[in-house]
């Protein structure tokens, strides 16, 4: 059978289109790419642990403060003639502790203390014996005086502040050479709050390395295990897998 030119036309559009038809079927039968994984969690950058200042051990008793910022500690509220013992104790303690070379004139200066100003420290002395005495009775009245000494020379010989409290006492040294024997009494407050600064300062710091300690805890878990979680941008482009956990180390 013979096919003119129309007819020809006709089947070659048939057949363009039974070809586009089966592409458009195979396409649709194809799979579609999978979605792109989502994104991983934020990096969370964990600063270091707060640490205690100056070397100090991890846990320790400090001297409280009162509601008006004043600090208790063994020199608070004390009287004239404890002031000039407790000044005594520092500066002793001072010129046994302090050994190395650039504090060498704290010990010449203690000396020459002792010798200056000995009428106050006997004078003071003699006043603590007979105010220990009114409290205690006989041999009591000894110990209380002596214990709290050790309170007092424990106080200066805190470790932690002994670069501070040698510099403190090299100042007072100085100082001292200006201070008549009949004005050592009233001085003796000065330079006890001098050699105590250090101690002071320290025990802010410490109360700051506590609270820092806190927030750090807070934010990222006591437990030691901190939750990375995304970004909100994060959330509302993916779903987001299971939060992974972080191991932190614990305060000893």
């Amino acid at each position: 059978m013979k096919v003119n030119d129309q007819g020809r036309r006709r089947l070659s559009l048939l057949a363009g289109s039974a070809v586009a038809v089966t592409l458009a079927l195979l396409a649709g039968c194809a799979k579609a790419p999978p979605p792109p994984p989502p994104p991983p969690p934020p990096v969370v950058v964990i600063p270091p642990m707060p640490t205690p200042p100056m070397g100090a051990p991890l846990q320790m008793t400090i001297p409280t403060k009162t509601e008006d910022g004043t600090r208790h500690t063994v020199n608070y509220g004390i009287s004239t003639s404890q002031s000039v013992w407790n000044f005594r104790s520092a500066y002793n303690v001072a010129a046994l502790n302090c050994v190395e070379v650039e504090f060498t004139p704290i010990l010449e200066g203690y000396k020459r203390f002792l010798k200056v100003y000995d009428k106050s420290l006997d004078k003071a002395s003699k006043e603590i014996d007979r105010s220990f005495q009114s409290q205690h009775k006989g041999r009591a009245a000894i110990v209380a005086r002596e214990s709290y000494q050790t309170q007092v020379y424990n106080f200066f010989s805190l470790p932690p502040v002994d670069s501070g409290f040698c510099k403190a006492a090299m100042e007072v040294s100085t100082e001292l050479q200006t201070v008549q024997p009949d004005q050592f009494e009233n001085w003796s407050y000065t330079g006890l709050a001098k050699l105590e600064a250090p101690f002071k300062a320290f025990f802010d710091a410490y109360d700051q390395y506590r609270a820092d300690l806190a927030a750090w805890q807070s934010r990222y878990g006591s437990n030691g295990l901190i939750t990375v979680r995304p970004t909100a941008e994060q959330t509302l482009a993916q779903p987001v897998p299971a939060q992974p956990q972080v191991s932190l180390p614990q305060a000893q």
